[in-house]
């Protein structure tokens, strides 16, 4: 279905409707996927979040729902908070989705990792609570993480988690992170 955007003769916005591709009835357009939105924090100078649970996630418009295909966040300079002993814990995050309608806005993802390093927690609970929030934000087909933690007390610790089965003909590179041997 293609759409076109009318032209304006005013002062509003043009407004996007759907038109019908040959032989089919026209549908009504999605506004939740023809709205152009603009992430509130993109472009701006923007705190950073005392905690998670303040830390604003956003979303844009996948432009290619209907494909399939991983995207992949890299975040090698995780940090976040021992929660008895209040020292630093390290990981090399690596969160892979398979978008359906929604894209997380990067900035915003950036923050919200970043909102970790003063919250006291324990490696596992950073994890899950990074994937689940954005399982639950993005509805992605498929949504998988791996934390790999830098050693405290002589052991490292790597958490993984995932929504389910990946979807089949995707191609899922590995994570690219080494067994602990000193990482990096």
């Amino acid at each position: 279905m293609a759409v076109r955007t009318p032209r304006s003769s005013g002062t509003s916005p043009p407004r996007r409707v759907a038109v019908a591709a040959k032989g089919r009835k026209p549908r009504p357009a999605d506004p939740d996927r023809t709205r152009t939105t603009i992430p509130a924090q993109l472009g701006r100078s923007v705190p950073w979040p005392a905690s998670p649970d303040e830390a604003e996630l956003e979303r844009v418009p996948n432009p290619h729902p209907t494909k399939l295909y991983l995207a992949r966040f890299t975040a090698p300079e995780f940090t976040s908070l021992c929660p008895v002993t209040g020292q630093p814990d390290f990981a090399h995050l690596v969160i892979d989705y398979v978008p359906r309608s929604w894209l997380v806005e990067s900035k915003s993802l950036k923050l919200y990792l970043g909102s970790f390093r003063n919250h006291g927690t324990f490696h596992e609970d950073c994890t899950i609570a990074v994937a689940v929030r954005l399982a639950g934000f993005l509805r992605p087909r498929w949504l998988r993480i791996g934390g790999y933690w830098y050693p405290r007390g002589g052991i490292p610790i790597d958490v993984f988690w995932q929504t389910g089965r990946p979807p089949a003909d995707l191609w899922i590179p590995e994570q690219g992170v080494p067994a602990y041997r000193g990482r990096g």
